[in-house]
């Protein structure tokens, strides 16, 4: 069930071609009954049933949703919000540069925040 979902993923990613991140590596894999993007082994979106989610700063998000290119985002209907992340519109997905700016500024983001499993060991 996953497989179009990853696919759909990694043609995205080949569409919107390298990202402005200096030597970051993207992957795309399996991702429960969807697919994920991972910037140096860091999650950052996700393609699955409940549409295409990215991890973007706070600013960025209430902006995406007040122009109506995005919602909240939920894993399952009744599920809690995932707090960083914004499921975007069609027209935002179908927008070859406003989705690969958001991806590659999804990738910065998520390359900035700190490890959290390496900063608890200090």
């Amino acid at each position: 069930m996953a497989e179009p979902y990853l696919t759909r993923l990694a043609q995205i990613v080949a569409e919107i071609g390298p990202l402005p991140s200096g030597g970051a590596t993207l992957e795309s894999k399996h991702f429960f009954s969807g697919a994920a993007l991972y910037v140096n082994g860091k999650i950052f979106a996700s393609l699955s049933p409940a549409g295409f989610a990215v991890k973007l700063p706070e600013d960025t998000r209430i902006s995406l949703i007040e122009d109506g290119k995005g919602t909240e985002f939920r894993f399952f209907a009744k599920g809690p919000v995932k707090r960083e992340y914004i499921a975007l519109s069609d027209s935002v997905i179908a927008d070859d540069g406003l989705i690969r700016e958001l991806i590659a500024l999804s990738a910065g983001y998520v390359l900035d925040i700190p490890d959290q499993k390496k900063a608890a060991g200090r």
